[in-house]
């Protein structure tokens, strides 16, 4: 009997050595990690983010089946968050074109308004997906202008 009560003392001051060691190494990183661990859940220098608050509009291109196609994209900032978004269709000589757009147009502001620009990357909206080619290119000259 006297082994097993002897494994079982050795396991108990090993998990206590543990324990300690552990203890000491968290109170020494916590003094020196304060400063990272502040800066990175600082939600003030999130909020200013890289983008400057305002109204952009670029042009975004892509081609469809129908030929060279063109969007007018108009999109609003607030620390660094989409508040507003417009987009003007110009596929007057494709009649397919302009109905894809048009569907675009009417589901697109579910899609971005309320998200950072820099976590936009629209794939299909309302049944278009080239569409969100040319918006996706206009985004990124948008974040091009707004670039702080």
């Amino acid at each position: 009997m006297r082994t097993p009560h002897k494994y079982a003392l050795s396991a108990f001051a090993g998990v206590s050595l543990v324990g300690a060691l552990a203890g000491c190494s968290a109170a020494g990183s916590t003094g020196s990690a304060d400063t990272p661990t502040s800066s990175g859940t600082d939600d003030s220098s999130a909020s200013s983010g890289p983008f400057k608050d305002g109204s952009y509009t670029a042009d975004g291109e892509y081609t469809s089946p129908g030929g060279a196609q063109k969007i007018e994209v108009s999109l609003t900032l607030a620390d660094d968050v989409v508040t507003a978004v417009t987009v003007t269709s110009d596929a007057s000589n494709d009649p397919t074109g302009k109905q894809y757009q048009a569907q675009f147009i009417k589901g697109i502001s579910a899609e971005v308004v309320g998200k950072k620009i820099d976590s936009l990357n629209v794939s299909k909206v309302s049944g278009s997906s080239l569409t969100s080619m040319g918006f996706n290119a206009a985004v990124k000259k948008i974040e091009a202008d707004a670039s702080a």
